[in-house]
């Protein structure tokens, strides 16, 4: 039985309202400028923090993502955003019967060793959760998405801490995968 997590979520918010989400005028790694700013790794690195993100985070897979694809048995996303979400997530999954499979996705491929561009317990055939700690475009979601379809796993569904509102969802299921976000700008300030 899982517990009541509105006390959970509202400390993660807390959290996240205090070390990562700022107001101003801000210019993103995409370009374009936005009145929202969101540095996430302040908060997954923090260890309430990452340990809020993972328990809802497990208790989102659990209640909303694997009901409809119950398939999905490993999660990962790009280095370094969706790192601690994906090892805090996967942590909380290892209390249950079948838990997930945890990996991360390079940049770029290794240029030495065996040349991985995904690290971690990641197969071909494998039915994927992607994560992400913020999604604007959706572009590094996609990229990641991007490099697990080239080294054959299937992408069932994204997770996402903060979803900015600013299309990248609708990016990302354009491209036939549901995302699933803790926080919205929306929930976060009450509109968008």
């Amino acid at each position: 039985m899982l517990r009541d997590m509105t006390d959970a979520k509202q400390e993660l918010l807390d959290i996240l309202l205090k070390k990562s989400i700022k107001t101003g005028h801000f210019v993103l790694a995409s370009g374009k400028e936005s009145d929202l700013y969101c540095d996430c790794r302040v908060t997954t690195l923090d260890a309430r923090g990452a340990n809020l993100v993972g328990e809802l985070g497990w208790q989102l897979v659990q209640e909303e993502i694997l009901p409809k694809f119950p398939e999905a048995e490993a999660i990962g996303g790009m280095t370094m955003g969706a790192d601690p979400i994906s090892l805090a997530i996967g942590m909380y999954s290892a209390k249950s019967d079948k838990p997930l499979k945890i990996f991360t996705v390079r940049k770029e491929a290794k240029d030495h060793g065996r040349g991985k561009r995904i690290e971690g317990n990641f197969a071909p055939g494998q039915n994927i959760i992607v994560v992400d700690d913020v999604i604007t475009t959706g572009r590094s979601t996609l990229m990641a998405l991007d490099a697990i379809e080239a080294e054959g796993g299937k992408v069932v569904a994204a997770l996402v801490l903060v979803d900015r509102e600013e299309g990248g969802r609708e990016a990302i299921e354009g491209r036939g995968v549901p995302v699933f976000p803790l926080f919205t700008r929306k929930s976060i300030f009450g509109t968008k």
